[in-house]
């Protein structure tokens, strides 16, 4: 072979070559040339000069841009065991029919663009989980104490499938209720016989722990720790029941005399009540600190009844929770005890002596530590004629009233599809499109990299992936992708590392792409993004 056949070889050799559509990403913060190895190695020389020439644009360089800003709503419903409320619909079925119920209510949520499941795992001193502390639940099983068979863990299911869906899994805990009505008889694995020092019996035949007693709060502090140790939640979540409300003693007062008469001998000061708020402010305190100090990340959340007192603010009538369930729900807002804080708000909005609006505005400005204020609605039965328009405008004035920052959650999931209406009404209004949850900023996080991307022109499509380096840290991923100049946005599961983006659509062409990270606290990382020639 002369040299000038050489020459003309290799020339053509090195054109080919450089006409490759494989890309390796770089970081967006240092955008470089693409300098990456040929995706077309050419073993045979010979054939150079017959061979088609590649005439697909390659994928272009990373680049500075400004993206679109993200929707943040929380969207969470209540799935309740007590009493077989919602899940499991009843206390006989087999592991495969609650499996099945489970993912039937998950995906009926991820269908609805909701991004959080508040599930209650120990209805009463009982547990939907592994627990070598509290028994399996009679509402799992229909027997106290027996095992599903065959055995498995629900909790650790609901938590797998959630997260594959890109939903938070909130544990739903009733702190002190020993026995429920509807759980059958105690029997000898009950709490209310393994623990009967701490516990006393209320006139409507329910159990509940004494919450003075130093040992009660230790007992359920072991709860809530054991499983945050255990589990991959996403947030611990306390009810309205704290001291138990009058009718279920019948009127009568809360029977804790052994507590109280052990105080006041102690040389104790305050009144009652006084002290019966003690006893529980001193524990959601107590349970705040300890959940952070096991994982930073996971959040405590507390529902209580919506009013703290009547006349708070001015007009408001009803039920006073500081003085019939001794919470100082208020005060635990005030304090920053929570992360996030769910008045239970279930009046209409034109409900004379509730307006739901007004109680909203009070609660929001009692907030000076700026944690989440995300209202409990009433979807299952507010009384009002048309359920799905009120529920509907109750969302929008709560982003009229939270901002950014807003959010609610549903009683129940029975409340989605017990009116037909409720779910096209809330899907194709309030929720059309997807949301991330609120950022915690007031919680620290481990900072995200900026993502990996890596893309490949396949002809009619963009062959994309994407990564991170320090990937235990993500939960979803955020992928943006712009068409004739305008981004759009799709918010993506974990697991979803890869997606074939259309070049063109509806006419318009493919510009670029970029990604992002997104933490457990709704945390963003930088993003990289590569255009696209």
């Amino acid at each position: 072979m002369n040299k000038l056949k050489l020459i003309v070889l290799s020339g053509l050799f090195a054109t080919f070559t450089s006409c490759s559509t494989q890309n390796n990403a770089v970081k967006a913060s240092t955008p470089t040339k693409n300098t990456t190895k040929p995706g077309n190695n050419i073993s045979n020389p010979t054939n150079v000069t017959t061979a088609s020439p590649v005439t697909t644009p390659p994928v272009d360089e990373t680049f500075r841009t400004t993206l679109p800003e993200i929707k943040r709503e929380f969207r969470g419903a209540w799935i309740a065991s007590v009493a077989n409320i919602n899940w499991p619909s009843r206390n006989n079925l087999t592991v495969d029919q609650q499996k099945a119920e489970a993912i039937s209510m998950l995906d009926m949520l991820k269908d609805n663009n909701f991004n959080a499941v508040i599930f209650q795992v120990r209805p009463s001193a009982d547990a939907l989980y592994t627990s070598n502390i509290e028994p399996w639940s009679y509402f799992l099983t229909g027997q106290t104490g027996a095992a599903p068979y065959p055995n498995y863990d629900p909790l650790q299911f609901w938590i797998d499938e959630a997260h594959k869906r890109g939903l938070e899994l909130h544990v739903w805990l009733n702190p002190y209720r020993a026995h429920h009505t509807n759980g059958g008889s105690p029997n000898s694995l009950s709490m209310v016989n393994k623990l009967s020092d701490i516990v006393v019996r209320l006139k409507n035949g329910m159990y509940w722990f004494d919450p003075a007693d130093p040992k009660t709060q230790g007992h359920v502090s072991n709860v809530v720790k054991d499983i945050v140790k255990r589990y991959d939640i996403d947030a611990v979540h306390f009810d309205d029941y704290f001291y138990p409300y009058a009718t279920y003693n019948k009127g009568a007062d809360f029977p804790d005399n052994v507590t109280w008469n052990a105080y006041i001998s102690s040389g104790g000061t305050l009144t009652r009540a006084d002290w019966r708020r003690d006893n529980v402010n001193k524990f959601v305190e107590r349970i705040y600190k300890e959940i952070h100090a096991e994982k930073n990340y996971v959040r405590f959340g507390i529902s209580p009844f919506g009013i703290w007192k009547p006349g708070y603010p001015e007009g408001i009538v009803g039920s006073s929770q500081y003085d019939e369930l001794y919470a100082d729900a208020k005060l635990w807002l005030n304090k920053g005890w929570v992360d996030y804080f769910s008045p239970q708000l279930y009046w209409p909005i034109e409900s004379k002596g509730q307006p739901f609006e007004t109680l909203l505005n009070w609660w929001k400005s009692e907030n000076t530590m700026n944690r989440h204020l995300w209202p409990g609605l009433n979807t299952v039965e507010i009384k009002t004629s048309d359920r799905p328009t009120e529920i509907k405008n109750q969302i929008e004035i709560s982003r009229q009233v939270l901002g950014k920052d807003a959010g609610e959650i549903h009683w129940s999931i029975a409340g989605l599809t017990k009116n037909a209406n409720m779910l096209p009404t809330l899907k194709n209004g309030s929720y059309k499109e997807k949301a991330l949850v609120p950022k915690t900023p007031w919680l620290k996080a481990i900072p995200l990299q900026i993502p990996t991307l890596f893309t490949n022109d396949n002809g009619s499509f963009v062959q994309t992936s994407w990564s991170s380096k320090n990937l235990k840290e993500v939960f979803q991923w955020v992928l943006f992708t712009q068409y004739n100049g305008v981004w759009e946005t799709e918010i993506l599961t974990l697991d979803q590392l890869s997606k074939d983006i259309p070049k063109y659509k509806e006419g318009k062409t493919l510009n670029a792409i970029a990604i992002k990270a997104i933490d457990r606290l709704g945390n963003e990382s930088d993003y990289i993004a590569k255009k696209i020639k």
